[in-house]
């Protein structure tokens, strides 16, 4: 009769030879030097991620302010631009910017706006406008980073146009 090629074998620690027992305790005692090494990876990524996280989420906001800032100086200028003396402008015989009218609409569309910034008048036809604007951080002051100054520069420039035609 023969017998199966399968058998289960049942033994406790007190059946294994001395060999046996230490390469036993060996395999534990590796992995018992080995526990809590994880955690401290995952803590480890979970800060370098948010640090990532932070970064992004930053960057976006400074790149929003940035825009915001450059946006008010355009249309700050804008505003200035229109600021014209009347009478050459009525007679034809061109646009001339009222410098201090100018300068001050174009403060006033600023402090309307919330941006400090600064406002002037070169050469009669071109106003220029100046922005600065402060990013408080969301994520980075983490790491001790908690403002960023954007800043802003637009000039329009006065010109008398005819059928599209700049004269």
């Amino acid at each position: 009769m023969r017998h199966s090629a399968l058998r289960v074998v049942s033994w406790t620690r007190h059946d294994m030879t001395r060999t046996q027992r230490v390469a036993s305790c060996s395999r534990r005692d590796g992995i018992a030097s080995e526990r809590g090494s994880i955690t401290i990876w995952i803590v480890t990524s979970a800060f370098v991620m948010i640090v990532l996280v932070g970064m992004a989420v930053d960057l976006g906001g400074q790149v929003y302010a940035q825009q915001h800032a450059r946006d008010v100086a355009r249309q700050a200028a804008r505003v200035g631009g229109q600021q014209l003396q009347a009478a050459p402008a009525i007679r034809g015989e061109g646009a001339i910017a009222d410098a201090a009218r100018a300068a001050q609409a174009a403060r006033t569309y600023l402090a309307a706006s919330d941006v400090s910034g600064s406002a002037q008048v070169t050469g009669g036809d071109t106003i220029e406008v100046t922005t600065s604007s402060v990013y408080s951080t969301k994520f980075l002051s983490i790491i001790g980073i908690n403002r960023v100054t954007v800043t802003g520069h637009a000039q329009a420039t006065i010109t008398r146009a005819l059928e599209g035609v700049q004269r």
